[in-house]
């Protein structure tokens, strides 16, 4: 393995935490910048979103209620945190990558949702970004903060 494979490596691991960590804290802003301009973001069933200002949108919309201090809906949760297991990354060349990995998610109730994440990663000016991010959900606990998303 080349000393660019092992810096990508590590780059897209750090790319993933940083997804989970800005998320998780309502850092929507910093979240967002971690997709290319062009990215495309799919979550089932709620469909595609192309590009960071729609992904920032998306996910803008989500985060709210979400965290303490804020105005929360009735299924709104005191904390969100994303946990990623089995991260295997495919290096396809010093630019572009694919990898995937399992993700479950615990709020303030306790387990709520599990599924997969499915990733194409770019190096653009010199940084790693989410070209393109699948994400799938497995399960979910019945009466759980997703399930109340999903069902709204």
């Amino acid at each position: 393995m080349e000393l660019w494979e092992i810096e990508a490596r590590e780059s897209i691991r750090d790319l993933v935490a940083r997804y989970n960590a800005n998320g998780d804290s309502g850092r929507i802003e910093q979240m967002a910048a971690l997709f290319a301009e062009e990215a495309v973001m799919t979550i089932a069933p709620d469909g595609e979103h192309a590009g960071r200002k729609a992904i920032g949108e998306f996910f803008g919309s989500i985060a709210k209620g979400t965290l303490d201090g804020q105005k929360r809906s009735a299924d709104a949760v005191r904390y969100i945190r994303h946990y990623t297991a089995t991260h295997q990354i495919d290096v396809l060349d010093e630019q572009s990558a694919k990898g995937r990995c399992y993700y479950f998610v615990l709020t303030d109730r306790g387990l709520d949702h599990w599924g997969r994440y499915i990733d194409e990663y770019r190096r653009l000016d010199g940084t790693w970004q989410f070209w393109r991010r699948t994400c799938t959900t497995d399960g979910r606990l019945e009466g759980g903060w997703a399930a109340a998303r999903a069902s709204a």
